[in-house]
């Protein structure tokens, strides 16, 4: 993993890692699942996608990059394994104020179940990165077609390519093996999308 590929490859791959980021996936996914939650109103569309945006990815991402300004880990992509607990604890804990909010405010229920998805998807994240280095990548792509495909039905399907670009690019990088692409891609769909379909 420590070997890095360079050339047009690479170059597409970190355009790739960069563009298809949890911390972006997680900005659109909340706006695409509220407006179908909302019944594409504008208004609540945004209030509610927002709200899950900014505790699910805005907040855990200022954490992560003002960690890596300071040094506590190597990029905002947190690389080593052994870096990542306490970001995704970071994560976790601004995930369930979200949720608590989300709760009180009586958001609609689709929204309110994509926030306890990604919780769940993150939650299993934490305990298998205590031990073994998953692509959260692959894992916040994976889940977010699936929670879109059930949202949207199976035109979405083809966004499944999309996952597999990811995971591409994770391996080229050197960050990840194709292993833990694999199981991080199905991870986000059984965690995520299960959660996300138990709760709707």
């Amino acid at each position: 993993m420590d070997t890095v590929i360079t050339g047009p490859g690479s170059r597409l791959a970190r355009v790739v890692t960069e563009v298809c980021s949890p911390a972006v996936v997680v900005l659109l996914l909340p706006l695409a699942v509220a407006w179908a939650a909302t019944g594409h109103r504008v208004g609540p569309t945004v209030l509610w996608g927002m709200e899950v945006a900014l505790f699910s990815s805005v907040l855990p991402m200022v954490f992560i990059v003002r960690g890596a300004r300071a040094g506590r880990w190597e990029t905002h992509h947190v690389r080593a394994r052994e870096h990542r607990f306490v970001p995704l604890m970071v994560g976790l804990a601004s995930t369930a104020v979200g949720i608590a909010i989300l709760v009180l405010a009586r958001a609609p229920r689709d929204v309110l179940a994509l926030s306890a998805a990604m919780f769940a998807t993150l939650a299993v994240c934490v305990v298998v990165t205590r031990g073994w280095k998953v692509s959260l990548h692959a894992a916040v792509a994976g889940g977010a077609v699936a929670m879109i495909t059930l949202l949207y039905g199976p035109w979405s399907l083809p966004l499944v390519l999309v996952v597999a670009l990811v995971g591409w690019s994770r391996v080229v990088l050197g960050d990840h093996t194709v292993a833990q692409v694999v199981v991080g891609a199905l991870l986000g769909p059984v965690v995520g999308g299960v959660v996300f379909l138990l709760l709707r």
